[in-house]
Order: structure tokens, then C-alpha cells, then sequence
């Protein structure tokens, strides 16, 4: 089958032969999903669908339904007669996740099959390298390349000292600075699109994500908003959704996260400089804390590493080693970490039960 609308989209030859051993069904993918209404890009065009049931009745948790960038398989050309019904969701070769809001052990997929990450960051009072570093561990374990891209630099007046911050934390990854209010700002950001390739903007609400799409398309498909007076960008996006750019090439534009929980992470590409570090440690298992022979404790008295980027670092590691945990378990290893000997650990265990029966 001819497939050269497509393959614009991003198609590639490892999907086709995964789609051909389901005969009677027609490739799409999804570019823009309203509560359980899925829009998809089809050979023919644009249509409109909804999971079928032994989908539905087959997931497990939110992130087993189809997120905006898969690929599906469905039972129609189009929807003339009828929304199309997606039937089967390919294997995903990159997924860019976090933790759920709320307690439930659930799986927030914010863009899947995407081949590069594009982090917005503000160089306005919204800058912060500690949750650049939350999106580093991410975007490093989504399989796809991340790209930090410095926003408004017109309204920074130290850009030189902001960009020797952020090389301090991103270690072999591109930094892009762009400003809209330059004709040319987005410019750079071009060289990272090929045909084919398919991006994600990914930042805070009101880091400018919204106006560089409108850029890279040529025209105002997004709506942006203005700086508010506490120099914070206003949330505009409000639904995910991939776009075709005119000069070839698919991004994919997703709202604003203020909070950015992990499921898991990349510690030991998002934090290289600690992981090479603590190889010359007295002690394999060295927490980095009061033990003797501490290469990285070193490090921070001698100025070469930030102890708040070791602070983060121990929160992160904290954080994914809990993110899979139910109530039971995580109570488990909060004891474990407070009273360190098994049967210190299992006297306590036992007295958290007997309270509990009371």
C-alpha cells in the first residue's frame, strides 16, 4: 500500500511491518484526543474515532489507551459512515511520562513516538535548574533526544551567567537560545527538524512553547497569551496535539506542567557528573553523606560540584524509588531508611500492625 500522506506524519518501515500482520485494518495516528473522541490522520485525511471495547477492556491503567503521536490500527478509511474504531495500538518506540496526579499508581502520558524533546525554559524569573533537571531524567529515559531551549532571552540581562548554569546540568545536550521578539530568535531550533522526525515541546505554562510552534508553522494555529505582572507566562494549551509544519517535519505541542512528578527516570544521564563522581568512592553503596573517602562530599568543598544539585539528585533517586510503591510498601521502606537493620525494620513493622488493629 502506497502510504505517502503518511509517511509526511512520520511513518517509517518498522510500523508498516508491525501493521501488516493485522490484515483488514488501516493505519492512522493519533493527533489529538477529547476525553474519549480521538482525531487521527489516516491516508485519506483527517477523522474522528473511539477506542473499542476490548481495548478499553484490556487496559490496565490510562496509559494503555492511545496518547497523542501513536500509531493505531482501525477498521475504516474514514468516517463517513461513522467514527472509526481503533482496534490495536502499535508498540511505541519512545514515550515521554510522569507520575499521575494524585495517590493512585497511574501513568500520565503526555507524548509518545517522538524522536526529540524540545524543554522550554524561561530566562525570565521562571528559570530553574532544579526542574531542569526533573525534565532531563525524564526525557532521557523516554528514548527519545532532549534539547533545552532557553525562551525570552529578550528578557534576560545576564544570559552568558544563565548559560553556564544550565551547561553545569545538561551534559550532552544541545542548548538553543531563541526571544519572539526577534524576527530570526527561532531560527536555530529549524536544524533539529527533518522530515519525517517528529518533536515535542515540552515546559512550564507560559514558557513560549505555544508562540514557537506559531513560528515554525508560519501562521497563528495556537493561541498564546501575555506576560502577566509577576513576570510569569500565561497557560494557554490546554490539549495536546501533533501538528504537520510546512517545511516537513511533526511537532507535537502539549499545555503547561507546573508540577512534574516522576514515575521513573535516566538518573545516570541526567546526572553523569555524580555518577562518575562516586566511582571513586571509599564505598560502592556510598550514600554521599558522612562517609569517609566521599569523592562526591569532595567535590562540593572544593567548588566543582553544587550541593544543591546532589540535594535534588538524592530527592529524585527518593522519588523514583517510590513512585511504584502502594501504601504498604512505601511504609516498609521509610522504616528501612530510619532504622537500616532488618530486625530493628521488622520490630517496627510489627508495631505499625498492632496499632493499626486497635
Amino acid at each position: 500500500m502506497n502510504y505517502h500522506n503518511l509517511q509526511k506524519y512520520g511513518l517509517s518501515s518498522r510500523f508498516i511491518q508491525e501493521a501488516a500482520q493485522y490484515k483488514g485494518l488501516y493505519l492512522a495516528r493519533v493527533a489529538e484526543q477529547h476525553h474519549n473522541i480521538y482525531k487521527l490522520i489516516g491516508e485519506q485525511g483527517e477523522l474522528q474515532a473511539s477506542v473499542s471495547g476490548k481495548v478499553a477492556f484490556s487496559a490496565q491503567n490510562s496509559s494503555d489507551f492511545p496518547a497523542v503521536g501513536d500509531w493505531v490500527l482501525i477498521d475504516r478509511e474514514d468516517d463517513q459512515n461513522g467514527k472509526a474504531v481503533i482496534k490495536h495500538i502499535l508498540e511505541r518506540k519512545s514515550v515521554f511520562a510522569r507520575k499521575a496526579a494524585g495517590k493512585a499508581n497511574d501513568v500520565q502520558i503526555i507524548a509518545v513516538n517522538i524522536d526529540l524533546v524540545f524543554i522550554c525554559i524561561s530566562l525570565n524569573t521562571d528559570f530553574n535548574l532544579r526542574r531542569l533537571e526533573r525534565y532531563l531524567t525524564i526525557a532521557w529515559e523516554s528514548m527519545a533526544k532532549p534539547v533545552i531551549v532557553l525562551t525570552k532571552a529578550d528578557l534576560c540581562k545576564n544570559i552568558d551567567f544563565k548559560l553556564q548554569e544550565v551547561s553545569s546540568v545538561c551534559f550532552g545536550t544541545d542548548v538553543v537560545v531563541c526571544s519572539s521578539m526577534e524576527e530570526n530568535g527561532y531560527r536555530d531550533i529549524c536544524t533539529f527538524i527533518t522530515p519525517g522526525k517528529t518533536v515535542a515541546f515540552i515546559g512550564s505554562s507560559g514558557v513560549g512553547k505555544s508562540t514557537l510552534i506559531n513560528l515554525l508553522m508560519g501562521q497563528n494555529v495556537l493561541a498564546t497569551g501575555e506576560i502577566r505582572k509577576d513576570d510569569k507566562g500565561r497557560h494557554t494549551t490546554t490539549h495536546r496535539q501533533l501538528l504537520l509544519l510546512p517545511g516537513g517535519g511533526i511537532v507535537i505541542d502539549t499545555p503547561g506542567m507546573r508540577e512534574l512528578q516522576l514515575e521513573s527516570g535516566n538518573l545516570s544521564k541526567s546526572f553523569t557528573d555524580i555518577e562518575e563522581l562516586a566511582l571513586n568512592c571509599k564505598y560502592k553503596d556510598c550514600s554521599h553523606t558522612a562517609e569517609p573517602g566521599c569523592a562526591v562530599k569532595k567535590a562540593i568543598e572544593e567548588g566543582k560540584l553544587s550541593p544543591k544539585r546532589l540535594e535534588n539528585f538524592k530527592k529524585l533517586q527518593k522519588e523514583i524509588g517510590y513512585a511504584n510503591l502502594n501504601f504498604r510498601q512505601l511504609e516498609q521502606e521509610k522504616i528501612k531508611k530510619m532504622f537500616g537493620g532488618k530486625a530493628e525494620m521488622k520490630q517496627a513493622i510489627r508495631h505499625i500492625k498492632n496499632k493499626n488493629k486497635r
